[in-house]
């Protein structure tokens, strides 16, 4: 037991009716909400005397496509015996803004929930832009001080969470990033530790807004009381109870309404047509056939042209910046 045990006991600030404080983290693969989730899961077991169950849900393990955390804590005496997803969490870490025109990131929210989005809107702006109607959001750019800081995304969003949530430890966190990636990689752990204690006073530094038809800023951090109950959950779209006879999906997925911009990590690739030789080379090497080519003329010979990518299909890999020979291709900043 270290100092973080003893508080542990009196600080859980909300939880449901069964004693539960439950985290969900809403992300796509090759931002680290994965990692995020076993460090806020350590950081309980090993530094607040908790009872923690930590665990991920992702499909395709690759770059672009979602990922849910999730970290389930309950009192170090009292045994965790919910196995299931965080569906109505106490504390939403949303690292990706795009996801919300995709996926039903804000699903399960109450008024006890803390939300953490990574946006460059403020909190009225985001609410609106989204419909949250409860719980209490903060906003913050952390894809921008990420890497203001040369760091990862994730480490800035553990802070911003540790911030909202009124009770976890950011000094845990830190121990915790020191004794694995600090011991291996002590520069490399320098610039997110710097990224981590940016996110953390980002959010203490931002009054949290308070959602709902009277929105209004929050003055100070919240700290809900204990025994708190959540108090909706969003029913799914189909299921056991719900779903068509026969199984069927009516709702097949399409390429006129597909979006690929929620796999985005808030870089694309800058077309510059003036630098553009035809090599087709950035055809060839995109996973998702983004580029599009039309009739035109080239060095005086009617061919296909290429006219740049279709953004509503790119998910951001860069694979065409790495392969152009003449740079008519370049990393830009979403």
């Amino acid at each position: 037991m270290n100092d973080y045990c003893e508080k542990a006991k009196k600080i859980l600030p909300c939880t449901d009716e069964n004693g539960y404080y439950e985290i969900r983290m809403e992300s796509i693969g090759g931002l680290g909400a994965n990692l995020a989730g076993k460090m806020l899961g350590e950081l309980g077991a090993l530094h607040m005397g908790l009872n923690v169950s930590s665990f991920s849900s992702y499909g395709s393990e690759k770059k672009g496509s979602p990922v849910r955390a999730f970290v389930r804590y309950r009192e170090g005496e009292e045994e965790i015996l919910r196995n299931a997803p965080v569906l109505s969490p106490h504390l939403l870490g949303i690292f990706h803004e795009a996801m919300a025109k995709s996926y039903p990131v804000f699903a399960g929210i109450s008024a006890q929930t803390q939300i953490v989005l990574n946006t460059r809107m403020s909190g009225r702006e985001a609410a609106e832009q989204y419909g949250v109607q409860t719980g209490t959001l903060y906003c913050l750019d952390a894809g921008n001080l990420a890497r203001s800081c040369k760091c990862r995304l994730n480490m800035v969003m553990l802070g911003a969470m540790a911030a909202a949530s009124g009770f976890l430890a950011i000094e845990g966190l830190e121990k915790l990033g020191q004794e694995s990636i600090g011991k291996k990689y002590p520069d490399l752990w320098k610039a997110n530790l710097a990224g981590m204690e940016k996110g953390y006073q980002a959010v203490c530094d931002r009054q949290g807004f308070l959602c709902g038809k009277e929105g209004r800023q929050v003055e100070q951090l919240p700290q809900s009381p204990a025994g708190c109950g959540l108090d909706s959950m969003q029913e799914p779209y189909a299921g056991s109870f719900k779903g068509v006879i026969g199984g069927m999906n009516p709702a097949a997925g399409n390429s006129v309404q597909n979006n690929l911009s929620a796999g985005r990590e808030g870089f694309i690739p800058v077309f510059h047509p003036e630098k553009c030789i035809q090599c087709g080379l950035c055809d060839s090497t995109c996973p998702d056939m983004v580029f599009r080519f039309r009739p035109g003329i080239y060095k005086g010979m009617d061919t296909m042209v290429n006219h740049g990518p279709d953004y509503q299909y790119c998910k951001g890999c860069l694979r065409c910046v790495n392969v152009c020979p003449t740079q008519a291709l370049t990393k830009g900043e979403e």
